[in-house]
């Protein structure tokens, strides 16, 4: 059976005796076409199957109503959040999203470049690598905005959007101090990214306002995986090795502030093993606010990070840089993370 011809707009025009032009002048929803002509063109191009051809949409308009979207792990449950956020933003918007995956690889961000321009995207949201080089000037250079997003580039003059995950940290050490906690310990991811160098930056300014003791054991990395290029980027048995150590200390912490929620599961199986209880024993808070976080044993205390927030910010203010309509100054905005307080840091009173 040969393959059915793609329908076009003449096919519609020679089936309704109307000239292309007010075809495609209907489909566009053009003031200059009769409502009675739009719905009749409309229903036709229904019954026959049309389907816009946005190659040729894009030589008429300068337009192919794409957003790229550059992501380094879509199983990150932020990063899942923050995709669906921005392609229901855009989707109102009249824009489709093209979804490219760097994996932490600077050789693959260099190729995410080449794909956006080869697919003509109107302007690209990204979260950056943050390796030794910066490809994505060259997008700049091309005339197609770039919004980073999560993850800055220091040193770099760009538009920004993500969260303020220094006050998420700060929230999080606060919390378990004013709940009694006097030597806290953050186990942080050990990759070198903004965000993470944000959260350590908040954890020291809360335990240096409370006069509390930081030092460099104050701070434990967990070794990252998001290098290997695995679909998961943490895996609680790293959290699990490294709370080990943590706990076996002499000065073992009364309270312990993860990074992200992950690594709570590592740590909530670490201090079972050696008789302690949360929170009775040991303080716990996580960051990220996962849909498991609620439900472990007891409920996880945690940051919860404003995707929705954050990802209809970055693509309003990608399409304010695309229509040229914003001020030129590259715009850095953080949108503040919510403490959701749970077991995990409510102490039972003692009788």
């Amino acid at each position: 059976m040969p393959p059915v011809r793609r329908r076009t707009l003449r096919d519609i025009a020679d089936s309704l005796d109307l000239s292309v032009n007010t075809v495609s002048r209907a489909l566009a929803g053009k003031d200059s076409v009769s409502e009675y002509t739009r719905a009749l063109v409309r229903a036709e191009a229904e019954r026959i199957g049309y389907v816009p051809n946005l190659h040729a949409r894009s030589l008429v308009l300068g337009s192919v109503m794409m957003l790229g979207l550059v992501i380094t792990n879509p199983s990150n449950p932020f990063y899942a959040q923050l995709i669906h956020a921005i392609e229901l933003r855009g989707r109102a918007k009249g824009y489709s999203l093209l979804l490219v995956v760097s994996d932490e690889s600077e050789e693959y961000e260099a190729r995410a470049v080449d794909s956006l321009l080869r697919s003509g995207v109107d302007g690209a949201i990204v979260v950056p690598v943050q390796g030794e080089t910066n490809p994505w000037g060259q997008l700049h250079r091309m005339g197609v905005p770039v919004v980073f997003l999560n993850r800055d580039l220091p040193g770099v003059e760009r538009d920004f959007v993500g969260t303020d995950n220094r006050l998420g940290a700060r929230q999080a050490t606060e919390h378990v101090i004013a709940r009694g906690a006097r030597s806290v310990v953050l186990m942080e991811e050990d990759l070198p990214i903004t965000t993470v160098r944000e959260r350590v930056a908040g954890f020291t300014e809360a335990m240096a306002s409370a006069g509390l003791p930081c030092d460099e054991r104050s701070v434990v990395r967990v070794p990252t995986r998001r290098d290997e290029q695995m679909a998961l980027p943490w895996h609680p048995d790293e959290a699990y090795a490294v709370a080990q150590a943590i706990l076996d200390r002499p000065d073992r912490p009364d309270a312990v502030v993860v990074g992200n929620d992950f690594y709570a599961l590592g740590l909530y199986r670490a201090l079972a093993e050696r008789g302690l209880r949360v929170p009775d024993d040991v303080l716990v808070v996580g960051f990220g606010d996962y849909p498991f976080s609620e439900f472990v044993a007891p409920p996880l205390s945690t940051v919860r990070l404003p995707a929705e927030e954050v990802g209809a910010a970055a693509v309003d203010l990608l399409l304010e840089r695309i229509v040229g309509s914003a001020d030129p100054t590259p715009l850095k905005r953080s949108f503040a993370p919510t403490l959701v307080p749970r077991g995990s840091t409510e102490r039972r009173p003692t009788s």
